[in-house]
């Protein structure tokens, strides 16, 4: 039986060198973020940008919902893929890294795409309940995952998907004796998506770990929500 390799950076950039070249606009934001300092960890990571480029298109994806921004890495590569018609709607709270993507976007004229949300996601998921969409890409506040995955389910087509980001959590999830409140919420997390009927599912070790979900029932039950924001 085969074993999966060992991803070692060496292996990462040879798969780099040989993967999809990055458009210059997603390579100036790799490059501003990494002045950032250690916030640069809510980057998604190149090969990432790549997978979510593949799979709009293999997918014929038009309309994409976004929950958790940043400096718009992750949402331009999403629009990079879209068709000329295509939209998405890219959430956050935070206003000062949204001009930055909002510039990143400009740059890129892709800014005709995307409409952004500057509020906390429940508040904007709340706003666009009647909205449908073919995909939902997940990467905001971990601790507040399976409400988003709630509601994404209420607004994703039958037949569409729902990817969460940071599922390994720097690979912690695997270590059972670490009870930091994140590791065990994503553990827990994990877990509950595993046992969904309403889904086919399969964790892809890219980054620091992606959920794909393809939605093969429909929800429509609705969740009493936290009404603290976080995003």
């Amino acid at each position: 039986m085969g074993a999966n390799l060992e991803i070692t950076e060496k292996l990462q950039n040879y798969i780099n060198d040989f993967g999809l070249t990055l458009n210059p606009v997603q390579q100036e934001i790799i490059n501003y973020n990494n002045t950032l300092g250690d916030i640069k960890r809510m980057q998604v990571d190149p090969s990432q940008c790549y997978f979510l480029h593949l799979i709009i298109k293999i997918s014929n994806i038009k309309n994409v919902l976004e929950i958790g921004t940043f400096t718009g890495l992750s949402a331009l590569s999403i629009s990079l893929a879209l068709p000329n018609d295509g939209k998405l709607i890219a959430l956050d709270k935070n206003e000062e890294t949204n001009k930055v993507a909002l510039n990143f976007f400009k740059k890129a004229n892709q800014d005709h795409k995307i409409e952004t949300k500057i509020k906390p996601a429940l508040e904007s998921l709340n706003e666009l309940k009647n909205n449908k969409f073919d995909m939902v890409f997940i990467d905001a506040d971990k601790m507040n995952y399976k409400e988003y995955y709630e509601r994404s389910l209420e607004q994703v087509n039958k037949g569409g998907l729902i990817i969460i980001d940071n599922v390994l959590w720097h690979g912690e999830v695997a270590d059972e004796e670490n009870l930091d409140k994140y590791t065990v919420n994503i553990r827990e997390f994990n877990a509950y998506i595993s046992k969904d009927k309403r889904v086919e599912q399969i964790i892809v070790p890219l980054g620091d770990g992606m959920t794909v979900c393809r939605v093969i029932s429909v929800s429509y039950t609705h969740l009493t929500l936290p009404t603290t924001p976080y995003v």
